[in-house]
């Protein structure tokens, strides 16, 4: 008998995208004069940089070759790329981050949900609501909760209630938890922690022998000058988090696919022995186990980005879609509706109109003005009463979509 694991019956019905994709090809099949335009998965539409490209482009040419041909690259990531990381992404910052400490993925969301392997089951955890999907689901998954409630949340998991009133940051609990979910900047709402926001972390990490999962994704679309790009900027951190980077949404790899994870040799849990283990033997091994590496094209690719040339047209195109956010943000506020984010992120995270709840604004937004979005209750209880646009749109389809919800609901 093949038994299943019995964790994934506790998650709900469907991941939220693929239930916001049910509802859109439902709603298209009834009404196919339609336009729809999509504001809701952060899913980038401008195209690779062509430095990128052509970094791409010459790295196929040399596989063509009996002299540049590869098999099997390292799974950690080639040191090439790895080097560029640590000079381009830290070093320039004042942080020193080995090459080895380095590990090079296909993604964030793959390794925001990977990592939760490397603890105990029993290991409590923290995750602020509203979130990003994954860090919840997947510690459902490896049985790290009982069922969900009837508000949707997870019993035996630490909520960190995220709202207007604190401006969306969670707080440290007065409990001992054993891993704490970040993500600055915020995705869904698009917070930033500035530097004393994230020292309380680092210091409720050391006092309570936490290890902080610090989610930077988005690092690249800050905008102020007084906010840490990295964890690592904060005196300690070394000793209690790993960091999350990816090439996604910075340089327009959501389809190519590549990302990079930070384990500092010195950040440690704890044996049933009771002996010190650190996490990056644990991550090497399981990387190395369960990886292959990613495809050597796609690293030079992803080293191109930090050429002087590559770094205009990144920025070139970061610049676009934070235009973007501007005009949503100053929009949805001239028709009086309550705007965050959208300043050191992609995201505008804004307050539903006329009472409605998140999934009943999703429908009256799709049906009335055939624009889509994500629906703030798909990120958590917090989340209820809020919606998600995303700045990832052509401009033009941003100008069309804002002027149909003036129509709709000026």
């Amino acid at each position: 008998m093949a038994r299943i694991n019995d964790n994934y019956l506790k998650l709900s019905a469907g991941y939220l995208f693929p239930e916001i994709g049910r509802r859109v090809r439902s709603f298209q099949q009834a009404h196919p004069e339609a336009r729809i335009i999509r504001l809701g998965i952060g899913d980038v539409v401008l195209p690779l940089p062509a430095s990128i490209c052509d970094a791409m482009s010459a790295a196929v040419d040399e596989l063509r070759t009996e002299a540049g041909f590869r098999g099997y690259g390292p799974e950690q990531g080639y040191d090439f790329l790895r080097s560029a990381i640590a000079e381009h992404d830290f070093a320039s910052r004042g942080v020193a981050v080995d090459v080895d400490e380095i590990f090079v993925s296909d993604g964030s969301k793959c390794d925001s949900g990977n990592v939760q392997e490397l603890f105990a089951c029993d290991a409590r955890v923290a995750i602020p609501d509203p979130v990003y999907p994954v860090y919840l689901d997947t510690n459902v998954m490896a049985g790290r909760s009982g069922s969900a409630g009837g508000d949707g949340r997870y019993a035996g998991i630490v909520y960190l209630p995220c709202t207007a009133q604190s401006g969306f940051l969670p707080s440290p609990p007065r409990e001992r938890v054993d891993l704490v979910y970040l993500c600055f900047p915020n995705n869904p709402t698009g917070a930033v922690a500035r530097r004393d926001d994230l020292a309380r972390w680092v210091a409720y990490a050391h006092e309570y022998d936490a290890v902080l999962l610090f989610d930077a994704a988005y690092e690249a679309f800050i905008t102020e000058s007084d906010i840490p790009h990295s964890i690592y900027e904060l005196d300690g951190a070394r000793d209690v988090a790993l960091e999350f980077r990816s090439y996604s949404k910075t340089a327009g790899f959501t389809g190519t696919r590549c990302a990079y994870m930070v384990v500092p040799r010195a950040v440690t849990g704890v044996a049933t022995d009771g002996s010190r283990v650190d996490l990056h033997r644990l991550w090497t091994r399981r990387h190395t186990t369960k990886f292959n590496g990613v495809s050597y094209p796609v690293q030079r690719a992803a080293a191109a980005s930090y050429s002087p040339q590559g770094q205009i047209e990144v920025r070139a195109n970061i610049d676009y879609y934070m235009r973007n956010a501007a005009l949503i943000r100053q929009s949805l506020a001239t028709l009086g509706l309550e705007v965050h984010g959208g300043i050191n992120a992609p995201y505008v995270w804004v307050r539903t109109p006329e009472g409605l709840g998140s999934w009943e604004f999703f429908d009256a937004l799709l049906t009335r003005a055939h624009v889509v979005g994500t629906p703030g209750a798909g990120f958590g209880s917090c989340g209820e009463g809020y919606f998600r646009l995303s700045a990832f749109g052509r401009r033009e389809n941003v100008e069309e979509a804002l002027e149909r919800i003036r129509r709709a609901f000026g």
